[in-house]
């Protein structure tokens, strides 16, 4: 069984919204119900580990109740960065196995998760092809990157919970920053297969406006009328 570990902390500062883009509305309905609606059909995730600001657990508890989630639902704070956010929502952890997703990418589909969760290895990602060149460098070009060797990181992941947490206090004993979970475990444990699933090109991230602009076609287009 698995806890899904449902990272809904950002501010979306970006969003230039005075409420986080999680719970915007999309297709009438807030960003962060469109996976817990899924997620409530999934008879392997077992429980949801909500990591939030404190100011928004009431308001999710309540949604919680309107749209008829029967998940357990707890909540772990939010941090000040995403890695903090992963830790103390691991601190909430009890399953044996986690799946670590995030309320700003929506556009995960019921067969997705399943299909992750089907894999044979424990720690797993999705991961898409970079159909774009890619370079170094900021003011100036550095160096050159091969695209045919780096994958755009997707989620949802999936990782041994034990496995996890050691990383993550690991990292933050050193001091060390990440973005995301798995080149965490790929650092720390080279040694462990962590699988890269062929990713969704609708699994896109809510950032700016553009994208919630973006999500309400993809919505329309791909789940529509479907969980």
């Amino acid at each position: 069984m698995y806890t899904l570990l449902f990272l809904s902390g950002g501010v979306g500062s970006r969003m230039h919204n005075s409420v986080p883009k999680q719970y915007m509305l999309l297709a009438g309905k807030p960003v962060i119900m469109h996976i817990l609606e899924r997620v409530d059909q999934i008879d392997e995730i077992e429980d949801v580990v909500v990591v939030c600001a404190k100011e928004y657990e009431a308001s999710i508890s309540l949604m919680v109740k309107q749209y008829g989630i029967r998940k357990k639902v707890t909540y772990a704070p939010a941090g000040v960065t995403r890695q903090e956010s992963v830790r103390n929502g691991l601190a909430m952890v009890q399953n044996e196995d986690v799946i670590v997703h995030e309320a700003a990418r929506p556009f995960v589909k019921v067969d997705d998760f399943k299909r992750l969760i089907a894999v044979e290895e424990r720690n797993a990602t999705f991961g898409a092809s970079i159909p774009f060149t890619v370079l170094k460098g900021h003011e100036y070009v550095e160096g050159l990157l091969d695209r045919s060797e780096l994958v755009n990181v997707q989620l949802p992941q999936k990782f041994e919970t034990c496995l996890l947490k050691e990383v993550h206090e690991r990292a933050a004993a050193e001091g060390r920053e990440f973005t995301e979970d798995a080149g965490m475990i790929c650092l720390y444990h080279p040694e462990v297969p962590i699988k890269v699933c062929e990713g969704m090109d609708y699994d896109i991230k809510l950032t700016t406006r553009i994208d919630m602009l973006a999500g309400e076609q993809i919505y329309e287009d791909i789940f529509s009328g479907r969980r």
